[in-house]
């Protein structure tokens, strides 16, 4: 961990002004080193899907980012095309120059967290990234005149000089002919009384009495520079490591209500463009998730019964693994609720609730190259009814998340290595009037990262990152939908540490190939780099 802050600090995250560019390949080739200047930052995802309906576009921020300040304003509904809309399509365009950390931010909307981001790092001359995002989930917010909400953390002076400049904007996309209004939740809420308790998150909820789905999302990101950031690195207490944790490097995000724990989930483990002391590695195609990071989802419909009294509940979220009184975790939550219109109160209760005891190992084996290998797995079934104006409907929620690693590392932390896995599979079944309908997912996240030369003179990060997802839906036991997600990053960049920026003589390359597959659909796009350029950009469906 040492070479992960230690190198960090001392580029500010790679950021440092260039005074001479490289040598180039000649003509038509990428150059050899990396120069002052670099390609846009760049992602292989697709763009949101719009229909062709008349299309209303609102502004909601537009501000540059100098300090801690959360920029404030007032949005308004568009005119012109309706309030029960197809699609919402939330754009942030972003610049910056000079000399820069990378910084986490958040945009807000009546309180509700519609999109958490991070900055790429500039060159001296400038550069301009966009990120896109499908936010009709929250609709129901946007209906009505809201106050905004904007941050994005950053220090200026005389040696950090990158002031980063936004504009963010919304497109309202109108149901129109065969465009028919998206399926989005009848209500958006946020917990009321929101409060750091110890190392969870804790405030009160109260929905709808005729609330008959209810899913939660909690925005969890490890950050902040410390050793949150790389949690999948803490070891245990006995071995000569600088980020220790008690529970090792298992991290799980958990949700609970009234107490009785009520969801699982393994977090992504989203590297900043900073990260992993090696900022050439990120320049141009950001890891998996970087600029926009997705929420962890769980479905709390279970106890829709419980919930639906009137009265305020209490809504705890919590990361395990973290060691009690520390920092670097943080987990807005948003509740999304869909009502039952031809009720005005609904009743029901939960039915079983089965919570597997977490398991799991941890060791440490000493040695020249020291090693600490850790696996975890833990599970939870919860189950409920609910007494609707359409029969009674059950709802079946199973969750289990798997993790194992291998942490490799030698004295002073000179090669830091990690190989990781983590799973975390979820079914959803709900029985009502005909066939039963179950949801399923198996996502698989993977880290396989080497750090070599961190104690000088020319430090190498070698990186593969994985972000999976296969999801079916069954209705009566035949497949009515399904999807394939691979998201694969690699990359091998080195530079010379503790020298000034000309003698740096960095190189770097970078590929990342994003496959989204499912029924009647295809998107397929690589993109590679080499020392800053875009070297290839690839379609193949």
């Amino acid at each position: 961990m040492l070479a992960l802050c230690a190198a960090v600090t001392a580029l500010a995250l790679g950021a440092v002004p260039a005074t001479a560019a490289g040598p180039t390949t000649g003509s038509g080739g990428p150059p050899a080193e990396f120069g002052t200047d670099w390609h846009d930052p760049i992602t292989a995802g697709p763009p949101v899907a719009t229909p062709d309906t008349t299309s209303c576009h609102v502004t909601v921020a537009e501000t540059e980012f100098r300090d801690y300040t959360p920029y404030k304003s007032a949005y308004t509904p568009p005119e012109g095309c309706g309030n029960r809309w197809n699609k919402v399509v939330l754009r942030l365009d972003g610049s910056v120059a000079g000399r820069q950390y990378d910084r986490l931010g958040y945009l807000r909307i009546g309180g509700v967290e519609v999109l958490r981001t991070s900055t790429p790092e500039p060159s001296p001359g400038g550069i301009a990234w966009h990120v896109e995002k499908d936010v009709t989930r929250y609709a129901a917010t946007l209906r009505t005149a809201q106050p905004v909400e904007m941050l994005i953390g950053n220090t200026v002076n005389e040696t950090y000089t990158g002031v980063i400049k936004v504009k963010a904007t919304l497109t309202f996309y109108a149901a129109e002919g065969r465009a028919k209004p998206a399926d989005a939740p009848d209500r958006v809420l946020t917990l009321d009384g929101a409060h750091e308790a110890g190392t969870a998150y804790e405030g009160s909820l109260t929905v709808p009495r005729n609330s008959e789905r209810i899913t939660a999302e909690v925005y969890a990101t490890g950050s902040g520079g410390g050793c949150e950031e790389f949690w999948y690195l803490a070891v245990p207490e006995a071995a000569p490591y600088s980020c220790k944790a008690a529970a090792g490097p298992h991290r799980e995000v958990r949700i609970a209500v009234d107490g009785k724990l009520a969801g699982i989930a393994a977090p992504y483990p989203t590297v900043w463009t900073g990260g992993w002391s090696n900022p050439f590695l990120w320049y141009v195609v950001p890891g998996p998730r970087a600029f926009d990071v997705r929420p962890v989802e769980y479905d709390l419909t279970p106890f829709a019964g419980q919930l639906n009294d009137g009265r305020p509940h209490r809504i705890t979220v919590s990361v395990a693994g973290v060691p009690e009184g520390q920092s670097g975790w943080s987990t807005p939550t948003n509740v999304l609720v869909w009502q039952d219109a031809k009720a005005s109160r609904i009743t029901g209760a939960l039915t079983a609730h089965r919570e597997g005891t977490p398991g799991g190992t941890t060791a440490y084996r000493p040695g020249t190259g020291h090693r600490v290998t850790a696996d975890a797995h833990h599970s939870l079934t919860v189950s409920g009814y609910l007494d609707t104006s359409h029969g009674r409907v059950a709802t079946t929620v199973a969750r289990r998340v798997d993790a194992s690693s291998a942490h490799r590392w030698t004295a002073g932390e000179d090669t830091d290595a990690l190989d990781a896995r983590w799973t975390d599979d979820e079914s959803v079944t709900v029985h009502g009037r005909g066939p039963a309908t179950t949801h399923r997912v198996h996502r698989a996240y993977t880290m396989d990262g080497e750090i070599t030369g961190a104690a000088g003179p020319r430090l190498r990060t070698v990186m593969t990152m994985g972000d999976r997802a296969d999801s079916v839906t069954l209705r009566g036991g035949e497949r009515t939908g399904w999807s394939r997600l691979d998201d694969t990053w690699t990359g091998d960049a080195a530079y010379h540490q503790n020298v000034p920026r000309d003698q740096r003589h960095a190189t770097g390359v970078s590929r990342e190939r994003y496959r989204l597959l499912g029924p009647g659909s295809c998107w397929d796009r690589t993109l590679a780099t080499a020392q800053g350029e875009l070297t290839e950009d690839r379609f193949r469906c």
